[in-house]
């Protein structure tokens, strides 16, 4: 086949149809793709954040101290590894691999590229996909939590526990959000398919100004704006990373769900966490950010977007979301736990139903002339700013005076200094030194000076 072939969007007919062989070939590419974001995203995360804060980070170990990771790793893996007595180990056994499952699993619907050749069979860069993918990549979101959470309570221990509760209130505040964001991608892209996603965000929108037709940009992250923040900031939340880091925050529970692990069950709640935070990266660069397709102005070039090449473009993108994971690391201090469920509940969730609503009503008109639809705007846009100015606000109340607290305090209180800042004097020092006898004594004959 020629490069157009190889340029074209898969579809869903054209899964299913590889040789048994092919599809190992990708489900293990999948898992080193996890394994390698671990080694390289600890290492990564080290020297930003030493870039950060004026130091070099891991520098020691390999070139660029790219070793360091995997030396980290062996050292995990000889450590003695330490059962809690009062654990309950079925579960605490297996509550860091349910973890890891589900964050490698999601990234088997995540498309990594075109149809491309291997070994002369044409084939898609992604190991499935289904009618329901994205909805697939949010059961494989919810189930990680669980693994958190069985861990904190297998552990037998109070920090644990307490990691865990945070973990399961964080999960439903945020998969809300996260969720209704989405809805906007499906009512514009018209599918839940990944691949059909990243179709949709091939072309570009042409919008009607003054009856020319002007393209727009496909990318869903610049025509579903409000939709692309608030789910990178529930993806945040998801995976548990500073600041939204409460179930392992150190300062409060020494290490949350995973104080009592040790060794390689330590180790794989930490690969868990590299292997979300990767996987949420590469489902935001698949939802928002056009999948494989090249930025612009790369895509001037005709076969930007053909065989191998969307690969780096893809993996860029995904690079560069998980910076801005540790950009947030290294700035942002955790948030306390009434700010961040006031933020998800009263914040997140209200403005994402209030887009939902908008993009509803822009969707139902897209039919109607140029002139009703720009009046029906001016109309929807003119109630909104009414709205916003008359709603009633809460007036606080008025701050009594301190003159007027101290005298609404009970009687018996305990006493206050006085209000003007001024301490009259004792009374009792006054008496004691008007009774108080002269001190002046006659000198005698004989006194002289000392």
């Amino acid at each position: 086949m020629n490069a157009v072939y190889l340029a074209q969007d898969p579809t869903l007919a054209d899964f299913g149809k590889d040789p048994w062989w092919l599809v190992l070939i990708k489900v293990a590419f999948a898992f080193v793709v996890a394994v390698l974001a671990t080694l390289l995203g600890v290492w990564f995360e080290r020297r930003v954040v030493g870039r950060m804060a004026v130091r070099p980070g891991p520098n020691q170990a390999g070139p660029f101290g790219l070793l360091q990771t995997l030396a980290d790793g062996l050292k995990m893996a000889f450590k003695e590894d330490i059962l809690p007595k009062a654990a309950d180990k079925v579960v605490f056994f297996f509550a860091p691999t349910i973890s890891v499952v589900c964050a490698v699993t999601a990234l088997s619907v995540v498309p990594f590229g075109p149809m491309v050749s291997i070994f002369g069979h044409h084939t898609p860069l992604q190991v499935t996909d289904v009618p329901v993918a994205v909805l697939v990549l949010l059961a494989c979101s919810s189930m990680g939590i669980y693994g958190i959470v069985l861990g904190g309570w297998a552990s037998g221990s109070t920090y644990p526990l307490l990691g865990g509760l945070r973990s399961t209130a964080q999960m439903i505040s945020y998969e809300v959000a996260m969720g209704l964001s989405i809805v906007a991608v499906f009512m514009t892209a018209g599918t839940m398919s990944t691949s059909g996603i990243v179709a949709a965000q091939g072309d570009a929108t042409q919008l009607t100004i003054f009856g020319t037709e002007v393209p727009a940009p496909g990318w869903y992250a610049i025509l579903l704006l409000p939709s692309f923040i608030i789910f990178f900031i529930s993806t945040v939340g998801e995976t548990n990373r500073a600041p939204f880091d409460l179930p392992e925050a150190e300062s409060e529970l020494v290490a949350g769900y995973m104080t009592e692990y040790s060794s390689l069950k330590f180790a794989l709640f930490m690969l868990s966490e590299y292997v979300a935070m990767v996987t949420m990266s590469a489902v935001t660069t698949t939802l928002f950010l056009g999948g494989w397709r090249a930025p612009w102005p790369i895509t001037l070039w005709e076969g930007a977007n053909s065989g191998w090449w969307p690969m780096l473009w893809f993996f860029g993108k995904v690079i560069a979301l998980v910076f801005v994971f540790v950009w947030l690391r290294g700035t942002l201090p955790r948030l306390r736990y009434d700010q961040f469920m006031r933020f998800g509940w009263k914040v997140l969730l209200p403005i994402n139903l209030v887009w939902i609503l908008v993009l509803a009503g822009l969707r139902s008109i897209e039919d109607w002339q140029t002139r009703d639809r720009l009046l029906a705007t001016a109309i929807g846009a003119g109630v909104l700013l009414l709205a916003t100015l008359l709603w009633p606000s809460r007036k606080p109340k008025p701050k009594p005076s301190l003159q007027e607290q101290a005298n609404s305090r009970p009687h018996g209180s305990f006493p206050l200094p006085p209000m003007d800042l001024q301490v009259p004097p004792s009374p009792r020092t006054k008496r004691v030194v008007a009774e108080r006898e002269p001190a002046n004594v006659a000198a005698g004959s004989d006194s002289r000076e000392v």
